[in-house]
């Protein structure tokens, strides 16, 4: 998300985690500008507006991007998570956390996004289990982010790791049945996108809400 307002509506609704995505190659990219202060956020307001509520946790997606850039976005974005969504190695996850906190930004976040094609695909998540707080189980597709598809969830139940992960993929507003019934003890939550959108980055307010509490 990127839309101030957009993102206040939907803060309202109770929502955990609010995600914004920082690749130049997505519609739904985060972009920023130079100032004469250096590199600030292009909508200031998405972070600095005092009415930003605090309910919720600010997510960076990130894919394949220099640890440089990473760090510059938790900072002027004042980001809690950072999602890690391409090939990233755990030394790099090492050295971002050790380099985040606690001097820039104390208790960060990282999870990473695992692409699920079968049940082989789930195993990934043990090269990454001792260097993440979290995984994000997703439909593996030729493009990252949004594809609108799922994956079949019933291969999860191979998922004996220790860490919590979100729920992602195509998940829709018919799906709310399908959630309530599927149980896994480390599932913290379901990651919603492209199918609550009205265009990219920007969430159909009354359909999450209409959703949520079908939930």
């Amino acid at each position: 998300m990127r839309d101030g307002e957009n993102i206040r509506q939907v803060s309202k609704l109770g929502v955990d985690y609010i995600g914004m995505i920082f690749w130049e190659k997505s519609p739904r990219n985060v972009t920023m500008i130079p100032s004469h202060a250096g590199i600030i956020p292009d909508t200031t307001r998405l972070v600095a507006n005092s009415e930003t509520p605090s309910c919720y946790q600010r997510v960076g997606v990130f894919v394949d991007e220099m640890a440089q850039n990473i760090i510059t976005r938790v900072v002027n974005f004042k980001l809690d998570v950072i999602q890690l969504h391409g090939h990233e190695e755990p030394t790099l996850i090492r050295n971002l956390r050790s380099t985040i906190d606690p001097d820039l930004r104390r208790g960060i976040q990282i999870w990473k996004a695992i692409s699920i094609m079968d049940r082989n695909s789930v195993a990934i998540y043990k090269k990454y289990e001792d260097c993440v707080d979290a995984f994000v189980f997703d439909t593996k597709c030729t493009r990252v982010g949004g594809s609108g598809k799922q994956f079949d969830w019933s291969v999860l139940d191979g998922y004996d790791g220790e860490k919590p992960f979100l729920l992602s993929g195509g998940i829709g507003p018919d799906d709310a049945a399908r959630i309530r019934d599927f149980k896994h003890p480390k599932m913290m939550g379901i990651d919603l996108n492209s199918r609550f959108e009205t265009e990219p980055g920007m969430k159909n307010v009354e359909l999450l809400k209409q959703f949520l509490t079908q939930l």
